[in-house]
């Protein structure tokens, strides 16, 4: 099936077969200008991401698996729609409206991206659509009262658009029958030089954030939101990610590398800027912008070359970084930290869009 429309194509595919028969498809979104991305309906996973660099080479800039085998085979969250909350809940319990709520615990003692099966593991219900900004392909899930042990039967959606200027933007909403938690994410590893060119240790970050927000030895926040001045996690001005990655400073020795909240500067809850990639290379630059207050910023210290991807790539330490726009990992146990409880009658929004280009 391909649609077809004056601001580009969508294109779709069987891509496999999950274990109890149902089928699973990939939608590729393609813009007329150099741009595609594939998007499976299995985790809401973009699968492939290719990308113009200054020459017009045209690669494909994102971690993972050539089938769908490889991502049922088990993988670090490779581009994936990341709930029912992103990022890590201490304890793996939270406290809401005076009930406790106890959740799948599957990092450590710690909840981590959801649980066992988060939405990263969901099979999505897919609606093509279009429009004059570029493809268009919404993605919606019903999470059950009860999942992996968070209140509420939740409905969700991921909207993903590709525009005629190489953005590719994400436009979350859910909805809840009880009161829940809710902070949705998108977990791709990137690679501007190209998803099987090495590290990512020379591409050049800016984060726009005065503060972050430190973690114990489990990564699990203090709830300290501490300065950057004078430490490795200064990004306010470009610096190579590996300039510093190695330093003997706790917060990395931590997280073997970056693997981090920052606190964006921003003003009030609109579309603001975040971050700027540059991979000198190629050329190729990526801008995020995004509605929400923080941004994970980690730089794949757990690939360890076991896993081979897409093209035969071997995906080693440090090869890939992640972008993760969000609320504060931890906010349903730290009240001082933007609230993330969503209540019936209301409804979660959130907006993070990638801008491509080259210079």
């Amino acid at each position: 099936m391909t649609l077809h429309n004056t601001s580009g194509n969508i294109d779709r595919r069987t891509s496999g077969t999950l274990p109890d028969g149902r089928n699973v498809n990939v939608f590729v979104l393609s813009n007329g200008h150099g741009m595609q991305v594939s998007i499976s309906t299995y985790g809401g996973i973009v699968t492939a991401l290719s990308v113009p660099d200054a020459h017009g080479k045209i690669d494909d800039v994102v971690l993972g698996f050539s089938s769908l085998d490889g991502y049922l085979a088990g993988h670090p969250y490779f581009g994936a729609i990341i709930g029912r909350y992103c990022n890590r809940i201490g304890n793996g319990s939270f406290t809401l409206d005076d009930q406790v709520y106890e959740l799948a615990k599957n990092d450590g003692n710690n909840t981590l991206h959801g649980g066992l099966t988060g939405f990263d593991k969901v099979l999505w219900q897919a609606h093509p659509l279009s429009s004059s900004v570029g493809p268009q392909l919404q993605l919606r899930s019903v999470s059950v009262d009860g999942d992996e042990g968070f209140p509420g039967e939740v409905k969700a959606s991921v909207t993903y658009t590709l525009s005629r200027d190489n953005e590719l933007r994400l436009d979350y909403h859910a909805s809840t029958d009880k009161p829940t938690h809710i902070n949705l994410t998108s977990h791709s590893y990137f690679n501007l030089a190209g998803h099987r060119n090495g590290d990512i240790l020379d591409h050049q970050l800016i984060l726009k954030a005065d503060h972050f927000t430190p973690v114990n030895s489990s990564l699990i926040p203090t709830g300290e939101m501490r300065s950057v001045d004078g430490t490795p996690m200064d990004f306010r001005k470009p610096h190579t990610i590996g300039a510093r990655i190695d330093t003997d400073d706790e917060q990395l020795q931590f997280g073997g590398g970056y693997d981090h909240n920052w606190v964006l500067n921003r003003a009030d809850a609109r579309l603001s800027f975040a971050a700027r990639v540059f991979e000198p290379t190629t050329g190729r630059v990526m801008e995020v912008f995004t509605t929400e207050p923080g941004v994970q910023f980690y730089t794949g210290n757990s690939l360890d070359g076991s896993l081979h991807g897409k093209n035969n790539a071997v995906y080693a330490r440090r090869s890939a970084f992640c972008l993760e726009t969000q609320h504060f990992p931890d906010s349903p146990n730290r009240p001082e930290f933007p609230p993330t409880a969503l209540r019936p009658g209301d409804t979660y929004s959130s907006t993070t869009f990638y801008r491509f280009s080259a210079e």
